[in-house]
């Protein structure tokens, strides 16, 4: 996924940032609790498929990866496409899983045989259109029923599968990786400050993401907003995500600083209050004036964030635009 901001390392600045910080206290606990969350989730699917009854953990599950789905590098630069399929522009997804269920598809009798599955019918976008898309559960026979039931607990599995993966990637190899910059044994960061400048351009990078995609997307135009554009409308989980990946930003920001941050911090503030003005959380009311009006002003809240972090942070910190941020180092 490409993203428009880049940075890089300007000369002579001063490097503040505590990566091993920012790792230990911030980003492994934060995977953690992303894979116990995904592995509660799993639990209750294979017992009850009811959407009341699942849909508490999926939330949780949900909020755990948006506090940490903004580090799109080292093991989760790949992780992250069948994790988290999204933006869906084709509307891949719900093709993919109707088909499946229509033909019964065996691959989603297993966990371990669904890892080969597409990345569009995996993960939580895929949960989310098997539990709240009801175009794949209108005029259900019984058999299409218990199919689609078994197939919400195996894509719960291969998540909480998925997720276990990928934060034992994080804690027996990459996070050491970013923490032992600048060793003679790291050939991936042949410094302190490229470890720093990563972890920085992930932070910037997030913030971007929410700006012009889960918000500029359904946004638009005035003239022509497109709420189903918008990410997760079915479970209304538009503003809960933003949110969610509002708070991992904030806490990354506030790792990698040894100083206090308030310019940066009074920006987050402001985008939170923006948010709680937000009146739909799927922002299918958009079409409304006043509600384009309410959600535009988070896309701009969102947008002083990153300025801000640019300003203060990122000055002190020496790094500035330069190169591609999706590239993460």
């Amino acid at each position: 996924m490409i993203f428009a901001t880049s940075l890089s390392l300007l000369a002579g600045g001063t490097a503040i940032a505590d990566v091993a910080q920012a790792v230990q206290d911030q980003i492994l606990p934060g995977l953690s609790d992303f894979a116990d969350a995904t592995l509660d989730l799993a639990d209750v699917a294979v017992t009850d498929c009811d959407v009341a009854a699942i849909q508490p953990a999926y939330d949780r599950a949900f909020d755990a990866w948006l506090q940490i789905g903004h580090l799109r590098l080292g093991p989760a630069e790949t992780a992250v496409i069948s994790i988290a399929f999204w933006p869906d522009k084709r509307g891949t997804t719900p093709r993919a899983l109707a088909q499946m269920i229509a033909d019964r598809d065996p691959i989603a009798e297993a966990a371990a045989d669904y890892a080969q599955a597409s990345a569009a019918a995996r993960g939580f976008f895929a949960l989310d259109a098997l539990l709240f898309d009801e175009a794949l559960s209108v005029d259900e026979d019984e058999p299409a029923m218990a199919y689609r039931c078994g197939l919400i607990a195996t894509v719960a599995a291969d998540l909480a599968a998925q997720a276990d993966q990928l934060d034992r990637d994080w804690r027996d190899g990459f996070g050491q990786t970013l923490t032992t910059a600048g060793q003679p044994e790291n050939a991936v960061y042949l410094a302190p400050e490229e470890a720093m400048q990563a972890l920085y351009t992930q932070l910037m990078a997030g913030l971007e993401f929410t700006a012009d995609q889960r918000l500029g997307r359904p946004l638009d135009s005035f003239d022509q907003p497109h709420p189903r554009r918008a990410e997760a409308w079915r479970s209304a989980r538009s503003l809960p995500n933003i949110r969610a990946s509002l708070e991992g930003q904030r806490a990354l920001a506030a790792a990698l600083s040894d100083a206090p941050i308030p310019v940066t911090q009074a920006a987050f503030d402001a985008a939170f209050a923006a948010a709680d003005r937000v009146v739909d959380p799927g922002f299918q009311d958009i079409t409304d004036a006043q509600a384009w009006f309410r959600l535009d002003v988070l896309r701009q809240r969102v947008q002083a964030v990153r300025t801000a972090v640019e300003a203060e942070l990122g000055a002190a910190l020496g790094v500035s635009a330069g190169f591609n941020s999706a590239d993460g180092d």
